[in-house]
């Protein structure tokens, strides 16, 4: 089955299933490590995360044609919005951003604010009218939100939660944005990394990071997988999804089982907060 439409660079190219996202941790050196095992697309929650911001200036400057960057924010204010979209311009010195986000869109959110006249995915499309973003995206948690912004017709990505722990959207999400084109940046995809720890009745083998990834994109809706290490050894570990592996219906069958296990009864730990 094909995949969603895709997220592609300025040059036309699509992105590698694996992006690198800002962790506040991170080292330096990870921008340039993943950009030269093909990675080419790059999000920061904000201005905040500076390993990456500041990696990935100099990449920008030399090669921007070929790197989608991506971004967001948490205001439902325009004004804000444009204010930290000009700021985003400026500290990477560039014209256009490829992707902004409405990110967190969640229960508690006014609807108004962000679908209704005037609210945030207008201002959005005027921006992308202009010419300063590329694509109109949105990031949450929620399952039924995450549905409404698919059937809004507003946005062109969805960021959400998937993994092997977290599959319920499998059932609700991803078969509503494949019908509807709209790729899928699946994050938390190693739930935190409390799926690479294995769990105390699970005999079986313990997923890598590179399984995790794996596991996500298996799934034709997903595009990309987010992942946000926090040191170079770390990274390099993950770049391993980058080189694939043959679809296998008994090791997805294997991780879903594992998945379940960890996930037990969705009250042990912070994110499950959103079932």
């Amino acid at each position: 089955m094909a995949k969603s439409n895709q997220i592609t660079t300025l040059e036309a190219q699509p992105v590698q299933p694996l992006g690198l996202s800002g962790n506040p941790e991170m080292e330096d050196g990870c921008v340039a490590v993943a950009h030269d095992a093909g990675v080419n697309y790059f999000f920061f929650y904000n201005l905040s995360f500076a390993a990456l911001r500041t990696g990935l200036k100099p990449l920008l400057q030399a090669n921007r044609e070929t790197i989608v960057v991506a971004t967001g924010s948490e205001s439902r204010d325009p004004k804000v919005l444009r204010g930290y979209l000009d700021g985003v311009r400026r500290r990477l010195d560039v014209e256009v951003i490829d992707v902004f986000y409405a990110e967190y869109v969640a229960p508690g959110d006014d609807i108004e604010m962000l679908l209704g006249p005037d609210g945030v995915f207008d201002e959005l499309h005027r921006w992308k009218e202009q010419g300063l973003i590329r694509y109109v995206g949105a990031t949450t948690h929620n399952r039924p939100l995450a549905v409404d912004l698919i059937e809004s017709g507003r946005i062109e990505i969805l960021m959400h939660r998937y993994n092997m722990a977290h599959r319920k959207s499998e059932a609700q999400v991803l078969p509503r944005a494949e019908a509807a084109g709209i790729p899928v940046v699946a994050f938390t995809c190693t739930r935190w990394g409390s799926l690479l720890t294995g769990h105390r009745d699970w005999d079986g083998p313990v997923p890598s990071a590179a399984d995790c990834y794996r596991y996500v994109l298996h799934h034709p809706a997903v595009h990309l997988a987010s992942t946000s290490p926090a040191t170079v050894a770390q990274l390099e570990e993950n770049l391993i999804a980058l080189k694939g592996a043959e679809r296998d219906p008994e090791r997805l069958s294997l991780w879903e089982t594992y998945g379940k296990l960890v996930y037990g009864d969705g009250t042990d730990a912070f994110e499950t907060q959103w079932p």
